[in-house]
């Protein structure tokens, strides 16, 4: 099962950025879009869009594929 999810990043202390609440999104071109609002948001550095596939019942899943970032996204993201 492929999962699509946008995830906002908010400043943190030090110049850092924190992961927000991720979002799961009906498709590829809904998270897209849900994440270029969130980074909009004037609480929110930026925000990423990516998929994932993977088996909840078993607990098993792949890495994160990037699918659009905007604004300050950390450069090494990735979502476990």
């Amino acid at each position: 099962m492929i999962y699509y999810v946008a995830m906002p990043f908010l400043p943190a202390g030090g110049g850092g950025l924190a992961p927000g609440q991720p979002m799961e999104c009906p498709s590829e071109g809904a998270a897209i879009r849900r994440a270029a609002a969130m980074s909009r948001h004037e609480a929110h550095a930026g925000a990423v869009a990516f998929s994932r596939r993977g088996n909840p019942e078993l607990g098993e899943f792949e890495d994160a594929v990037i699918l659009k970032t905007f604004g300050e996204v950390p450069e090494d993201f990735w979502y476990a």
